[in-house]
């Protein structure tokens, strides 16, 4: 019989890190996101995971930057709201399915489980840690801009992570 894990979204993030002018990085998150896990037993070792993030909850610290990581030129999220994450095993790695402005592609990410503990009032969480890259083009977030001294002005690699933590459900 399988046990769910409701994320705990108080104790939990999911960050990236972009190259910005080929010469800094810019770093963003989702402010909101969800995610459950149904697991055989607390190994977690054939649990099936779904996350939904809310693509207008970007936040990068800049209101235009923001506005224009919402518009059609990248997450469209008029169009396209959510972002999913969907796997079928979580080990030290995780591959799913990642669905992005409307188009899913495999992922995989690295993954550390960082164990299960109780907390005072009783309740039986655990945490994870990921983190991996995407090609953002995969995904048809294309728009880019050249810059006069050569390169682009936002590299393809995005850098993906996460803190999450759970709580087992009775």
């Amino acid at each position: 019989m399988a046990t769910k894990w409701n994320l705990d979204p108080t104790h939990s993030e999911i960050t990236f890190k972009v190259k910005h002018m080929m010469i800094s990085n810019v770093k963003g998150s989702f402010r909101d996101f969800n995610a459950e896990i149904d697991s055989e037993d607390d190994t977690f070792q054939n649990a099936t995971t779904i996350a939904t993030i809310q693509t207008g909850s970007v936040f990068t610290n800049n209101t235009d930057r923001d506005n224009h990581l919402k518009s059609e030129e990248f997450f469209n999220a008029e169009q396209h709201p959510t972002i999913t994450f969907e796997s079928k095993a979580l080990n030290n790695t995780v591959t799913g399915n990642l669905t992005i402005n409307g188009i899913t592609k495999p992922v995989t990410l690295d993954v550390d489980f960082g164990g299960i503990n109780k907390d005072p009032w009783g309740n039986t969480k655990a945490g994870f840690s990921f983190e991996g890259k995407i090609n953002r083009k995969d995904f048809g977030l294309n728009w880019n801009a050249a810059l006069e001294a050569g390169g682009v002005m936002v590299s393809d690699e995005v850098k993906v992570a996460g803190e999450l933590q759970f709580v087992k459900q009775a």
